[in-house]
């Protein structure tokens, strides 16, 4: 989908947010999703906070990716979200699971993925099925810190991983690409001329350096929400296939 601008695009994203955990708590009792960093979805996040049907208390939040940083760093993906929406609506806190980015890098990753496997109820190799996966994307073509010519691109067999890069250049915790892909549903939020370059490398021209070029869903529905301006170097025909806001 194709949005004027990013306030248009925080929108639709919430009510594709809110549309999703209705039919998931629908179906089965809950919604379980993994929220993303970064500056595009933080529109979105804000929104959220004022959709009272959301059914908050069948929620289970997890985060795609995280800084190893103090929660109430500027750079904590948690603390964003906290600050942007989680603070305001009554989510039980047991079923809010942020990244343990305190811990060690290793020790973190080993830990997250002790939660997924608890919470998802499953034995390995078992992979959790998230009912929808919130991705950004890096100007670089990295999704979650997944990033260009990092051996945790290959992963097939740990679900969280710990890496060193992005901006800031720190340590982080990451799903892995065998996660991402057994979603129900992934929605990338994408906004800004600085991404425009990305957007077509990685939905035109499929390049495969680009670790968002990697995210094909096994079986569910993969979404782009993007404002005009990332949108902005997409050729009239791959425009076409969006449905225009």
């Amino acid at each position: 989908m194709v949005e004027e601008n990013k306030e248009s695009l925080a929108e639709t994203g919430a009510r594709l947010f809110e549309r999703k955990s209705l039919e998931a708590v629908e179906k089965q009792g809950r919604f379980l999703v993994a929220l993303a960093g970064g500056s595009s979805p933080r529109g979105m996040h804000r929104r959220l906070g004022v959709l009272p049907s959301i059914p908050w208390q069948d929620l289970h939040i997890f985060w795609g990716d995280e800084r190893c940083v103090p929660v109430d760093d500027p750079s904590s993906n948690y603390g964003a979200a906290w600050a942007d929406f989680i603070g305001r609506v009554p989510v039980p806190a047991e079923q809010i699971h942020p990244m343990p980015g305190h811990e060690t890098p290793q020790k973190g990753a080993l830990l997250y993925e002790k939660e997924l496997r608890q919470v998802f109820d499953l034995q390995e190799p078992h992979v959790p099925v998230f009912d929808l996966i919130v991705l950004g994307l890096g100007k670089d073509g990295h999704t979650a810190s997944l990033f260009p010519g990092h051996p945790s691109v290959k992963e097939t067999e740990a679900l969280v991983v710990a890496v060193k890069g992005g901006d800031p250049d720190v340590h982080r915790l990451t799903f892995t690409f065998p996660v991402i892909n057994a979603a129900r549903g992934v929605m990338f939020v994408v906004s800004g001329k600085d991404k425009a370059g990305v957007v077509k490398a990685v939905i035109e021209d499929q390049e495969e350096t680009r670790p968002a070029s990697k995210v094909l869903l096994s079986s569910g529905d993969q979404t782009w929400l993007l404002d005009r301006e990332a949108a902005s170097l997409l050729k009239e025909a791959t425009l076409s296939a969006f449905s225009c806001g």
